[in-house]
């Protein structure tokens, strides 16, 4: 009241003075909290206007998709997923187990899921790294699931077409193993099975052809006209494989079976073949050897190529293929290894050694040179 009576004064009399109106004061907890006006503030302001869906224009494409994603017929396609994404070539599990939590594995989804053919399979008795002295002469061997061997054909001597069956998996080796079936005969037989090849597939053998047995001197036949398949599967001499093809199940004699490049993901080139003398192949290792021309290969290479990559995830998974564990040299006492004895970790001052005392890294063991050999692979 004592401003309004200063202002009146101030004014002049003939400035009127408002009524002054009273405001009820509410109690403090019929008022409504701050929280819930920010909220309704926030929201408001966190109201986004709809976006209007532009309209898709379906452009063609040569591949039947446009730039967009959509098909050339409108259908949706699903975009391909970002490169940061784990692979799919390998099989990892949720980590509900700590055996499972390192497991990566390559999918067998395609491999045949019944028992092998009991003709094709002898029985294998193990031995445990035993010699028939009863002493150990390979270390880390014993226990491990009851397998049986299958019957590999190295010789591919059969001729003719012969069609796959399935894909199988052999526990005596990483590679897949392919059933094959002759269509005159109707013999079944197993070979190590080239990437790429599946069920319903062709492959034949010229092993033992008449184009095989050609020879430039003959007269009746010229070697020049001869024809086949270099198609992956197809067995047949080196002297009929073109130079640059990738070939496995290398042989090292004339009549003889496979030997070089038997085991998952390997391969070799051929480089140099002829009619007559030695053919010269570089292996996977980058060593450069030379083989016999009348020796046979296989076109392709081996299946399974991601066996390397792939992780065990667990100490028991090895028991099970029947491999025990391995102690370390400066762990054993010095009459057991090279590097053993002494207090703490120490080798004694030794290159690293077998228990045998043979160098183990970089040591050469190779008393003489083999005469096959060009070049010989790079060693660190």
């Amino acid at each position: 009241m004592l401003r309004l009576g200063s202002l009146h004064l101030l004014r002049g009399a003939n400035v009127a003075v408002k009524p002054m109106v009273l405001r009820s004061i509410q109690p403090v907890n019929a008022r409504p909290s701050m929280l819930s006006n920010l909220n309704c503030v926030r929201n408001f302001a966190s109201k986004k206007p709809k976006a209007i869906k532009p309209v898709m224009q379906h452009t063609s494409s040569p591949l039947g998709v446009s730039a967009d994603g959509v098909a050339a017929d409108g259908a949706l396609k699903r975009k391909a997923a970002p490169s940061a994404f784990p692979s799919q070539q390998f099989k990892t599990y949720k980590p509900t187990t700590p055996g499972k939590r390192w497991l990566k594995r390559v999918p067998r989804d395609h491999l045949y899921k019944g028992k092998a053919v009991r003709n094709l399979t002898i029985a294998k008795r193990s031995t445990g790294g035993r010699n028939n002295h009863g002493r150990i002469t390979i270390r880390h061997r014993g226990g491990g699931h009851k397998r049986r061997v299958r019957i590999i054909d190295w010789h591919r001597a059969e001729t003719g077409v012969q069609e796959v069956m399935r894909l199988e998996h052999d526990p005596g080796r990483s590679a897949w193993i392919a059933l094959l079936r002759h269509e005159e005969t109707g013999s079944l037989s197993y070979i190590v099975a080239p990437h790429g090849v599946k069920a319903g597939d062709k492959v034949a053998s010229y092993r033992n052809s008449d184009d095989a047995k050609v020879t430039p001197s003959s007269d009746s036949v010229d070697a020049i006209t001869r024809t086949v398949s270099i198609e992956k599967g197809n067995c047949m001499p080196v002297k009929m494989i073109p130079v640059g093809t990738i070939i496995h199940n290398i042989g090292l004699r004339r009549n003889g079976p496979a030997i070089i490049a038997r085991s998952a993901g390997t391969y070799a080139q051929l480089i140099q073949t002829g009619e007559t003398g030695y053919a010269q192949v570089r292996l996977s290792s980058g060593e450069v050897r030379r083989v016999p021309v009348d020796v046979c290969a296989t076109i392709g290479s081996v299946s399974n190529p991601d066996h390397q990559h792939e992780m065990l995830g667990k100490a028991g998974r090895s028991r099970w293929l029947g491999i025990r564990p391995t102690v370390r040299g400066v762990a054993q006492n010095a009459t057991d290894h090279p590097h053993g004895g002494g207090r703490g970790k120490s080798k004694g001052n030794k290159d690293p050694r077998s228990p045998w005392g043979v160098l183990a890294k970089g040591g050469k063991t190779r008393k003489s040179p083999n005469p096959f050999v060009v070049k010989p692979r790079p060693r660190r």
